[in-house]
Parts: structure tokens; C-alpha cells; sequence
């Protein structure tokens, strides 16, 4: 929730606001959010890790190309650092499987996290 750009709020908020509307009719379902480029949840916080293998980062990397937007320089890149959206997101998940590995955890090739939303 803290992407500078304000169409990613308000359509998050969207959504959010259906899954409520759709839960007060009765039906449940699981929302999973996940960190863009920039940042990555603590260890702690994350709930669900999903293993990314070189061919899945590749994957991830070529469904990036196909958002105009995304490409090349980031709009919004915040700070000094001048890497590409695609090259900070393939980074934050090797970091997350480095991270996991220093804590003793299975080691992975990068490890893309995410966090239940319940409803907050």
C-alpha cells in the first residue's frame, strides 16, 4: 500500500471494496497481496512464500515487458537507484530466497512473498 502511484490505490481499493460487498453476501474467498519492485514484507510478516526457479523469474520478467508502463525506466523510481522495474522485482525475489536460506530455511533460486489481506 505504499506504491507512489495513485491508480495502483485506487484500484486496489476497488477490489477491496468487492471482496467486502461479495463476503457480506456469504461468499468467502482468500486475497494475497505481494510487494512491487521496492520492497519486499519482512520475514516475519510474510505468510506464504511461492519458490521462483530461473524459468519462472524469466516468466515473471517477460509478463513485466508486456505492461507498457513497466518498461524500461520506472515512472515513480524513487531514490538513487536506477535499475529497471523487471531488474528491482528479480532482485527483491532472490534477495527474499537469500534471506529465507540465511535463517536456516530450504535454499531456493528467489522466493516471491505474500501476505493475507483480511479485511483492514
Amino acid at each position: 500500500m505504499s506504491d507512489p502511484h495513485g491508480t495502483h490505490r485506487t484500484c486496489a481499493e476497488a477490489i477491496f471494496q468487492a471482496v467486502r460487498d461479495v463476503a457480506g453476501r456469504g461468499q468467502q474467498f482468500e486475497v494475497w497481496l505481494y510487494r512491487g519492485a521496492w520492497e519486499e514484507f519482512e520475514p516475519h510478516e510474510l505468510e506464504r512464500v511461492v519458490p521462483l526457479s530461473p524459468a519462472h523469474l524469466q516468466r515473471k520478467r517477460e509478463a513485466v515487458f508486456r505492461h507498457q508502463s513497466q518498461k524500461d525506466r520506472a515512472m515513480f523510481p524513487g531514490g538513487s537507484d536506477r535499475r529497471e522495474f523487471w531488474q528491482r522485482a528479480e532482485d527483491r525475489n532472490r534477495q527474499t530466497a537469500k534471506v529465507y536460506d540465511a535463517l536456516g530455511l530450504p535454499e531456493f533460486y528467489a522466493l516471491e512473498g505474500f501476505v493475507q489481506w483480511r479485511g483492514e
